[in-house]
């Protein structure tokens, strides 16, 4: 071969090359910049609820998103009444948010798919669509809890120097740190966000998203709030971890159980929790406290809650979700979940 041909070849295969890579950048930018539609006044990504329970299961508009146990809690959507149960993701998911025709959650493991989005990090909190499609990576790090408040998550990380508490637009700009200590983000209501303190006190604390200024709510102890009709639910480490709930309109403190409970869940009239102690339980009652029942003894975890159903797993039995439909007595294999897997 003549060196001219040969040196033509060389040029070519270069400019191939430069071209791809551009290519590569070009879409990789897209991917991360791609426009978000601003969501709704008064958007919220998921129950708190929910959110303290792994953020397992969101709702919107009829759609339930989950993390499959029964597939390595990889990523499926089905209708609310657990119809069309399919897989949308090999993405290893927990903190499902929802908002605005997107799905944004933290991959807690290799989600196994190609491309040039690049998110085959195995730690990296995402946006996608919420047919699974376009999935880009906002940030790569640890993120423990996190919620959506019209178009800004609020996300607390977990770095090699602590906890750290920020905020990031859905479109992946604006990243500002709040704190550098525990601020669990998930209940949200009306552009506020109640926690509780972890610095110095258990306060009852409200941020709000617009000033960004934070008010003492309730100088008691408080763990784990919930926001639901009026009222922040929470537990009283100070009480055993007593369920409490507090009036937001009149500063009111209600008991109500004095069961000593490790987790909860509130939504659709009814508060499930699991009771500690000898005599453990995933237990049901009214929002008042009236009506407590024992649902199944044992030990139960990842208790989340859609308009439909109720699901929790069993601490001791991995890779398996049961359910059942608020107040009832009774349970079972979620079997539609398990069905789909392929």
């Amino acid at each position: 071969m003549k060196k001219s041909n040969t040196k033509t070849i060389i040029i070519a295969v270069a400019v191939i090359v430069a071209i791809l890579a551009v290519v590569a950048v070009v879409v990789i930018f897209s991917s991360r910049s791609e426009k978000v539609a601003p969501n709704p006044a008064g958007t919220v990504g998921n129950s708190a609820g929910n959110i303290n329970n792994g953020g397992l299961f969101a709702e919107s508009e009829g759609k339930v998103y989950f993390a499959n146990a029964f597939d390595n809690d990889t990523l499926y959507c089905m209708n609310s009444d657990e119809t069309d149960v399919h897989k949308i993701s090999s993405a290893v998911v927990s903190n499902l948010l929802v908002g605005g025709g997107y799905l944004y959650y933290f991959q807690r493991g290799e989600s196994g798919e190609t491309g040039l989005g690049g998110i085959r990090a195995p730690h990296a909190f995402n946006r996608c669509h919420t047919d699974g499609s376009k999935a880009t990576s906002l940030i790569r790090e640890v993120i423990t809890s996190g919620q959506l408040v019209d178009n800004t998550l609020y996300l607390l990380g977990a770095g090699d120097e602590g906890p750290y508490f920020f905020r990031i637009g859905t479109d992946g700009e604006n990243y500002e740190k709040l704190a550098d200590y525990i601020v669990k983000p998930a209940a949200a209501y009306a552009g506020s966000i109640y926690y509780n303190s972890t610095v110095g006190n258990h306060y009852l604390n409200r941020l709000d998203t617009s000033s960004g200024f934070t008010t003492v709510l309730l100088e008691e102890n408080v763990w784990e709030p919930a926001y639901y009709n009026g009222y922040i639910y929470y537990m009283d480490p100070a009480n055993d971890y007593q369920l409490r709930r507090y009036n937001l309109t009149d500063g009111s403190i209600e008991i109500l159980t004095k069961d000593k409970v490790e987790f909860f869940n509130v939504g659709d009239g009814f508060i499930y929790y699991q009771r500690m102690g000898s005599n453990a339980g995933l237990c049901c009652m009214n929002l008042d406290g009236s009506g407590a029942f024992l649902l199944s003894g044992g030990e139960y975890k990842d208790i989340n809650i859609t308009s439909r159903y109720v699901y929790f797993r069993d601490y001791f039995e991995e890779g398996t979700i049961y359910h059942t439909s608020p107040g009832s007595g009774s349970y079972d294999l979620f079997t539609a979940a398990r069905d789909a897997v392929k």
